[in-house]
């Protein structure tokens, strides 16, 4: 029994090698990492320049653009 199930196991390894090389192996899979990578990046500098924004607008460090007018104080900046 023990090797009836040790054959079954090497056919279906060698199936699934087979199948593996068929959808473009190592070299496929080395470029979906790739493109996450680039696309991670992205986004990790995307947040960072959310929350450095954020950290700003928290600390009321907020710098008004030249062409807007500034916005009149509010109740609370009156206290």
């Amino acid at each position: 029994m023990e090797t009836l199930a040790l054959i079954i196991a090497v056919i279906a390894l060698v199936i699934a090698v087979a199948a593996f090389m068929r959808t473009g192996g190592v070299r496929e899979l080395k470029h979906q990492v790739q493109t996450l990578n680039s696309t991670t990046d992205s986004v990790r500098d995307r947040t960072a320049d959310a929350l450095n924004r954020l950290e700003q607008l928290v600390r009321g460090k907020e710098r008004s653009k030249p062409d807007e007018p500034s916005a009149p104080p509010t109740r609370a900046d009156t206290r």
